[in-house]
């Protein structure tokens, strides 16, 4: 949910959250890599600008998430969170049959969830939906809110005012991008790591336009 006037951020605790992860390690994603020299200028001047508000440590590449699939495992999912290399392979079957193009999409105002600060994306071809809309035929994602896109900076470390956090965002100078998606990666990070990085573990490339 967006961040509301007259409301708080919900702050993350750093501690195990072993009751989400029940001793599993890998939380797989469908995301879009950021590698423009530009933007990722861009976007670490912002992380930087507002770390006195963030989690850290902060060592998350900038991605813009793509579909949420679940605790990847080679054994037959058990819990409804779980996601199967049987299910990853029905997935990569179904982009490659459907051939996607590369694609752009660009990069909107900075705006905050009720937990995260992030940069929005702007997909006037909806062709981050499409994609999705193909991923989910044989798997539903695990998302509790509806879908979009964005890029995030950080989680916030203290419940701070929305107005303190509105009133930051209004007094820097903002710049947009647009980005060539030119593949799609499938990746995962360590439960356990709050904001830890990101491994590749699958990479679809797209056909040129």
């Amino acid at each position: 949910m967006l961040l509301q006037p007259l409301s708080d951020v919900v702050p993350t605790l750093s501690h195990d959250y072993a009751e989400w992860h029940q001793g599993r390690e890998n939380y797989a994603l469908w995301y879009i890599e950021i590698t423009e020299p530009a933007l990722l200028k861009y976007l670490n001047r912002l992380r930087a600008h507002f770390s006195a508000f963030l989690f850290q440590p902060n060592t998350r590449q900038f991605h813009i998430t793509l579909f949420i699939c679940g605790f990847l495992t080679h054994n037959n999912p058990i819990l409804n969170d779980d996601f199967s290399t049987i299910q990853l392979e029905q997935q990569i079957q179904e982009i490659l049959q459907q051939a996607f193009k590369s694609f752009k999409v660009s990069t909107g105002n900075i705006q905050s969830f009720e937990s995260a600060l992030f940069v929005e994306i702007v997909d006037l071809e909806n062709s981050l939906s499409n994609i999705r809309t193909l991923l989910a035929k044989n798997h539903c994602e695990i998302a509790a809110l509806p879908y979009l896109p964005h890029i995030t900076l950080g989680l916030y470390n203290q419940a701070y005012s929305a107005t303190q956090i509105f009133q930051t965002i209004e007094n820097i100078s903002q710049q947009h991008f647009e980005i060539n998606i030119q593949h799609l990666t499938l990746g995962y990070y360590k439960a356990k790591i709050i904001q830890g990085q990101l491994f590749a573990h699958q990479h679809i490339h797209l056909s040129s336009l």
